[in-house]
């Protein structure tokens, strides 16, 4: 067997690059590893030359054939990776060494959990061997492979990799049927706040448009570019992703994007982009230009739960951020990242802050669970006193 790097997923046919990735009944369990979504990404000039995300995707071959793969970057910053690293680049580099280059397998500006080791199980730990080998091979500091699935993680901790755990809030259909349904097994004090949210996001002066497939034009990308732009230049300085991409996502992936846009006199004022995977939406970005009450939570939560509901789906993963998720249904889960550092002390170091940390997010989820907004037996209704639990959340955007 053959192990290597390419610099572009164009240099592998979609169809040898899809058949690794994991698609029981034929839909993919999500989109963000297929090779259409890695190539709008590569094509639209959102990751590449100039922006600090360098294509160098692992792959193993027998024979010519293409056996395992994983998308793998060479990254020369941490930004738009949303499991921060920032604390080990500064001591890294307080100690005299040099943090980038580092490798990151990983989809960029994705916060999603999804598999990362493409290919049958025996040669996944090729993979982590191989990022491994790279990283000494080439002195760099560390390889951090991110948003991993749970099983990915236990196999990285049996390679030598440290297991990082962090957490978002999922919504999960417990089998609610519809939107009444969810309501139902809700206390009756939530119930009502969310009929109330929804009706006034609803009574904006507009209409809301729900959007996938064909229906999708390429008109609607110019009215979300605006959005996106005005998300993400309040948040990350300037966007992520270029005006090209949905262009690119446009043309190949329409049957795997769920946007809903809110409508004003015949122009879109605010929207909310969702990726659709085979039990999961997908919740990516969100944006405006008008500001109206509780629009943000109708476009970006309450569309995407009543989409779910509609598709049997099991989840809605709803990006970074947020307690301001709890209210509305979506309760704190855990997610996974792994890390190799190519030095045994600092390595130790981080194990130590790793544990500490864990153990501090395990009691954070268990300290939020009382606060779910479905009915429980003695239930007192009260509410955590964090940040961004009010309207003043639609300005954070769909991350």
């Amino acid at each position: 067997m053959d192990i290597a790097v390419i610099d572009s997923i164009d240099q592998i046919a979609p169809a040898e690059w899809d058949v690794l990735v994991p698609a029981p009944d034929g839909r993919v369990v999500d989109p963000f590893t297929t090779h259409r979504f890695l190539a709008a990404l590569e094509r639209s000039g959102s990751v590449g030359g100039g922006t600090g995300w360098q294509p160098q995707h692992l792959v193993i071959r027998e024979g010519g054939r293409l056996l395992a793969a994983a998308p793998f970057y060479v990254k020369a910053h941490s930004q738009g990776e949303y499991i921060f690293d920032h604390a080990f680049a500064d001591a890294w580099q307080r100690a005299g060494g040099r943090y980038y280059p580092k490798l990151q397998c990983a989809v960029p500006f994705t916060p999603a959990t999804g598999p990362r080791l493409l290919g049958p199980a025996p040669l996944r730990p090729l993979l982590l061997r191989a990022m491994r080998d790279i990283v000494e091979q080439n002195g760099l500091s560390s390889v951090h492979i991110t948003f991993c699935t749970e099983e990915e993680a236990a196999l990285g901790a049996k390679e030598g990799f440290l297991h990082r755990v962090t957490q978002q809030y999922h919504w999960e259909n417990r089998d609610f049927g519809n939107f009444e349904g969810f309501l139902a097994a809700l206390s009756s004090r939530k119930r009502k706040a969310i009929r109330k949210e929804r009706a006034t996001a609803q009574a904006f002066g507009g209409q809301i448009r729900a959007l996938t497939g064909d229906a999708l034009r390429p008109e609607h990308w110019n009215a979300f570019w605006a959005f996106y732009q005005d998300t993400g230049s309040r948040k990350w300085g300037r966007p992520y992703l270029t005006r090209a991409f949905f262009d690119e996502i446009h043309a190949s992936m329409r049957n795997d994007i769920f946007l809903v846009l809110a409508e004003r006199g015949g122009q879109p004022v605010a929207g909310a982009l969702n990726f659709i995977g085979r039990d999961t939406l997908y919740g990516r970005y969100w944006g405006c230009t008008e500001d109206h009450p509780c629009l943000h939570f109708e476009l970006c939560y309450y569309q995407a739960i009543d989409f779910a509901l509609a598709n049997g789906m099991k989840r809605v993963e709803a990006g970074a951020q947020g307690e301001h998720k709890l209210a509305r249904g979506y309760l704190p889960v855990p997610v996974h990242a792994l890390y190799w550092f190519n030095d045994a002390r600092f390595t130790r170091a981080v194990a130590d802050y790793l544990r500490s940390e864990g153990s501090a997010v395990q009691q954070e989820m268990d300290w939020l669970e009382q606060f779910a907004p479905f009915r429980k037996a003695g239930e007192t209704n009260r509410q955590p006193q964090g940040k961004g639990s009010g309207d003043a959340a639609q300005k954070a955007g769909h991350e």
